[in-house]
């Protein structure tokens, strides 16, 4: 199977974003990609609460959304929306972070909310508190599709390796991470946490990823680290798109999911122990 990523450099203003998206999608489908992912918040990246509020949808009326379902259909090619930063009706106004899974009918097959949130301070000069702004979910999801399960989860839930072998253990044959990284713990972590989530699993790993200096019209601006990266279930990188925005494509041959298991059988080997008191 052909697979694609769309790294990329969003704005904050989703409307400039969607035609970008768009071509980019319509690019990778040209080129043979059957399933095709895109990064985390790809209709809009902003350091500004109020105004994401300005420019931001509900799920149901979002034309991002809206678009890209009709494009997949179009195409006739399965879709990860990485995430879209979403209204919710939520009484303290926070947002949320949504990845969807769409069909090759334009139907949406899974939509998952990203559950941990980068509450983190990387150095003296770099805070982040995501929940300000965002409610974290609470629901592990598995894509159950005629081609692979696909476990999904965004970003910062690659810290948490739990995740990862629950949607092992349930059946996953392939794990998305979009997302958005910020440039320091980028060079520090990403790809050691991505190969070992992919190990530890048996999984395929893609994790389709913003990248470099996102533009804003009247607030400050942000950096991401990019390196969009697609890992094998024995760890290797079988892709890793540097850090300009495009088009990468990519083959998946799941054969090597029971191949890597069949070496190291860990996900059946768990056993039960006792906490440390």
């Amino acid at each position: 199977m052909k697979g694609a990523l769309l790294q990329l450099n969003v704005s904050d203003d989703p409307a400039a974003n969607l035609p970008v998206m768009r071509g980019m999608l319509a690019d990778a489908a040209a080129q043979g990609a059957e399933f095709i992912c895109t990064p985390e918040v790809s209709n809009c990246i902003s350091t500004s609460r109020d105004h994401q509020r300005s420019v931001l949808h509900h799920e149901a009326d979002d034309p991002t959304l809206a678009a890209l379902r009709a494009d997949a259909a179009a195409l006739g090619v399965w879709l990860l929306i990485g995430s879209l930063g979403l209204k919710t009706d939520d009484a303290d106004g926070r947002f949320a972070n949504r990845s969807f899974l769409i069909d090759p009918q334009g139907e949406i097959a899974a939509r998952y909310d990203k559950i941990h949130m980068f509450d983190v301070q990387v150095s003296p000069t770099e805070t982040w508190k995501e929940s300000e702004g965002y409610r974290p979910g609470a629901q592990a999801v598995l894509a159950r599709t005629a081609f692979a399960n696909i476990g999904m989860a965004i970003c910062y839930d690659v810290r948490f390796p739990a995740l990862f072998q629950a949607l092992a253990d349930a059946g996953a044959h392939i794990l998305t991470v979009p997302a958005a990284f910020s440039p320091v713990t980028g060079a520090a972590h990403w790809h050691t946490l991505l190969r070992a989530r992919a190990i530890e699993t048996g999984c395929f790993v893609i994790a389709p990823a913003q990248t470099g200096t996102h533009a804003s019209a009247n607030h400050k601006t942000r950096d991401t680290y990019g390196h969009s990266l697609v890992v094998a279930p024995w760890g290797e990188v079988i892709l890793d798109a540097g850090t300009e925005a495009g088009v990468y494509t990519f083959d998946l041959d799941l054969a090597q999911i029971d191949i890597a298991r069949g070496k190291v059988p860990s996900v059946s080997h768990k056993r039960p122990f006792g906490l440390p008191e």
